[in-house]
């Protein structure tokens, strides 16, 4: 070195030296933190990146909390139905016990009637008193709103529909492409049954709920034998009505569907001719015939509906629609076809991490007060009441067990609805959001996180590597002091 004025070693040492803390303190820092991103110059790339992961196990989290909350909001639910349940099975025993006429005094009568109250007045309570922070659940509060419906349909019912934020109503088409039936039988009677002079004819019928025989004679007017057979409608399950031909009448299945049936057989007949057809006029007589009845074919909304006589039912992704044509209306014919709309209500969860429709699930629990648990055709519990048409003082009993039967179908449907909901809608979703939380930390992770093995090896070599730098440095300063041996 025969220069002083500029000591280049000296300058490689001191960047070198710098570049070495720079790392040195890096590396301190990465230790100290736990993660190997700090900052945008660390990785812009890997910043990037880690903070949407950041933000994507946020709305996991979000999602996994609003599922458990769903969850305890079906608990709470849950909870009273199970007591409404208890006590409509209450009911069906007091109703059982009062039918038993003979052995039943005013008294106890009066006293069931008493109990029958309570019952009903503790129903409804239930109904307006089962919350979750102070939103009612059973009152109707979640249950969809829908208009336009047409007198046509006995029934509509919403389980679930997804509906725009922007407060838009969501048609719904019922089209009617093959109308439901009952089953039916023609007896040929004429206004007054004739068998030739030949005496009596014993027929047997049979409906979906009994059996029973009919004796008619020669010389009974069909008036008679329309009055015979309808005094055992609710028995058996059949009705009967003059048929389009004025010298038959129809044996008609009171129920509609697959379900539901009629048969007609001649037990005795002390003349040769059979008086059963399969037609209101014209056909062959047979001495034994049974019909059966036939489900309606529907579309709800283009979709094949899954039909059960006059009931209809869609289930898809957030739509969730029962319907019940009534079956002697226009619109239980081939080709007929009824437009109404659901407007508003539903529980709304959102389930998933992005806000959007396609996250939310939406759930319809109907009210479960007295005035709306049972059905259009057989009534409802509010029936069942002190001067109610189904009360069991002195109203139709046969009439209180069917409503009260109808009220524990809707409410053990609607328990199993919330529960299937619990356990594959709510529980499917946290286990799957639990799993990608987990995938979504690891990825976060990997790109951010401090890796402390080799961090620490690489702290040792910078640290190795400064104090070599410092010592170059000092060498680099010392060399110039050897100019001083030239002009000493």
């Amino acid at each position: 070195m025969s220069r002083i004025n500029q000591n280049i070693p000296s300058l490689i040492a001191q960047r070198v030296l710098g570049n070495q803390n720079k790392g040195l303190a890096t590396n301190l820092q990465r230790l100290s933190t736990g993660l190997r991103i700090n900052r945008g110059a660390d990785d812009p790339a890997g910043l990037i990146a880690s903070e949407n992961l950041r933000a994507e196990k946020s709305a996991i989290n979000s999602a996994i909390t609003n599922s458990q909350r769903a969850e305890q909001v079906m608990n709470v639910a849950e909870g009273g139905l199970q007591e409404v349940s208890n006590m409509l099975v209450e009911l069906q025993g007091l109703v059982g016990a009062t039918a038993n006429e003979a052995g039943v005094s005013q008294e106890e009568r009066d006293a069931n009637q008493l109990q029958i109250d309570s019952i009903l007045q503790t129903i409804d309570r239930i109904a307006n008193a089962t919350s979750f922070q102070g939103t009612k659940l059973l009152n109707g509060n979640f249950d969809y709103t829908v208009s336009g419906q047409s007198a046509n349909l006995t029934d509509v019912t919403v389980n679930a529909a997804k509906l725009s934020d922007d407060g838009s109503a969501r048609s719904v088409t019922v089209t009617v492409l093959q109308s439901a039936q009952t089953g039916a039988v023609f007896l040929s009677t004429g206004a007054t049954f004739g068998n030739g002079g030949s005496g009596e004819v014993t027929f047997e019928i049979t409906g979906t709920k009994g059996v029973q025989q009919f004796t008619f004679a020669s010389g009974t007017s069909q008036t008679n034998i329309l009055a015979a057979i309808n005094s055992f409608k609710d028995a058996l399950g059949v009705s009967a009505v003059q048929a389009s031909a004025a010298d038959r009448i129809s044996i008609n299945s009171t129920g509609y569907g697959t379900d539901s049936f009629v048969r007609v057989k001649e037990l005795s007949n002390e003349g040769a001719t059979d008086f059963i057809f399969s037609a209101a006029s014209g056909g062959s007589a047979v001495s034994d015939l049974k019909d059966t009845g036939r489900n309606a074919t529907v579309l709800i909304n283009g979709t094949s509906a899954t039909t059960d006589g006059l009931a209809a039912r869609v289930s898809s992704d957030g739509f969730d629609v029962s319907i019940k044509l009534d079956g002697t209306s226009a619109l239980n014919n081939t080709g007929q076809s009824t437009t109404f709309y659901i407007t508003s209500g539903g529980a709304n969860f959102n389930l998933a991490p992005s806000v959007n429709l396609a996250g939310k699930v939406s759930l319809g629990i109907e009210t479960v007060t007295t005035g709306n648990l049972g059905n259009g055709t057989s009534g409802f519990l509010s029936d069942l009441k002190s001067g109610g048409t189904a009360n069991v003082q002195n109203g139709d009993l046969s009439q209180a067990q069917e409503v009260i039967s109808a009220a524990i179908k809707q409410v053990s449907t609607l328990r199993g609805r919330l529960g299937a909901f619990q356990k594959n809608v709510v529980g499917s979703t946290i286990s799957s959001l639990s799993v990608a939380l987990e995938n979504t930390t690891a990825a976060e992770s990997a790109i951010r996180d401090t890796d402390f093995a080799a961090e620490t090896a690489n702290m040792t070599r910078s640290q190795i590597l400064s104090q070599a730098a410092t010592q170059s440095l000092a060498l680099a300063n010392s060399a110039p002091q050897q100019v001083l041996s030239l002009i000493g």
